[in-house]
């Protein structure tokens, strides 16, 4: 009888190492590279194929415009080790959300959200995700713009690409406490107007189904409030926020009866998580700490701020 015993030559072994190096090389990438990428199929699915309200004059415009002025900040400011990665997320927040019957618009609102990042500032963060503040500011103050959030229909395989990708990226940041605790909120509280409006099982349960199959509460739940850069720094805190918000845009849509209450209720609440923050301090997130570099609040170089 003979028996076996696990060998490193063996091509199980073998593939098992291959397997725990190739998740080392992973874990080292920047996560917003991660983003960007799932933001770009976004873009192609969503918006080339399905939405063509869009065009590629603005989208070209838009990252012009959006990493021209990071370009130009990070110049003027002299800041060390910030590219243009998060400024190119922005940009694809806005293509993929904002829309407008002229060219101007969307090169403008890039160029001013980028530019909130290193103006509007507390405690070394900027308080507004820069497409949130971008698309809000276009909706109120300029004529011919209007946001498209659901180009991308209740689709369940898009729902599970959402979940799959948009978890990868916020797992990797370190923050996924946030977007379920606010998909958790949101959703129980839609349970509950069904309850309370009695409204029966099975046509609730496929009104919560359509509902979790959104495009853009996904999109929102991973892409735009776990923005670790303008969320509480400490856990608890940042379930408390997640709470906050998705109570409010739950207010919003179905008891002011007004649209688009997930990007308001995000902005609104922005201004809370500098306070938060002052009273639940924690550990501020970077997206790859540089060794070496001073720390906040030391002499040295500019060091940049988190962006």
């Amino acid at each position: 009888m003979h028996t076996f015993s696990a060998d490193p030559g063996t091509p199980s072994s073998v593939q098992s190492g291959l397997g725990r190096r190739l998740a080392a090389r992973i874990a080292k990438f920047d996560a917003r590279l991660f983003q960007i990428a799932f933001l770009a199929t976004l873009l192609s699915i969503g918006v080339l194929l399905r939405d063509f309200s869009l065009r590629p004059e603005q989208m070209a415009l838009t990252f012009a415009a959006g990493l021209a002025t990071q370009w130009l900040w990070v110049r003027h400011l002299r800041l060390k080790n910030v590219g243009l990665l998060s400024a190119a997320i922005t940009c694809f927040g806005l293509s993929i959300l904002l829309r407008a019957d002229t060219l101007w618009v969307h090169p403008l609102i890039a160029a001013l959200a980028i530019s909130a990042k290193f103006l509007i500032r507390v405690g070394g963060k900027h308080v507004y995700n820069p497409a949130n503040l971008g698309v809000i500011l276009a909706i109120t103050l300029l004529p011919g713009a209007w946001i498209s959030p659901g180009q991308w229909g209740n689709d369940l395989a898009y729902a599970l690409w959402f979940v799959a990708l948009g978890g990868l990226v916020v797992q990797r940041a370190r923050r996924m406490d946030i977007s379920w605790m606010f998909l958790a909120c949101f959703l129980g509280l839609c349970i509950a107007r069904f309850a309370w409006l009695g409204v029966p099982f099975a046509r609730g349960l496929t009104l919560l189904t359509h509902q979790t199959q959104s495009g853009a509460l996904l999109l929102f739940a991973f892409f735009m409030i776990s923005d670790p850069m303008t969320i509480p720094n400490r856990a608890g805190a940042r379930l408390f926020y997640a709470a906050a918000v998705a109570l409010a845009a739950f207010l919003w849509q179905f008891y002011l009866y007004r649209p688009n209450g997930l990007i308001w209720a995000l902005f609104l609440l922005a201004p809370m998580v500098p306070l938060l923050d002052r009273l639940l301090p924690g550990a501020r997130h970077q997206w790859q700490p540089a060794a070496g570099l001073p720390a906040a609040g030391q002499k040295g170089d500019a060091v940049a701020p988190a962006s």
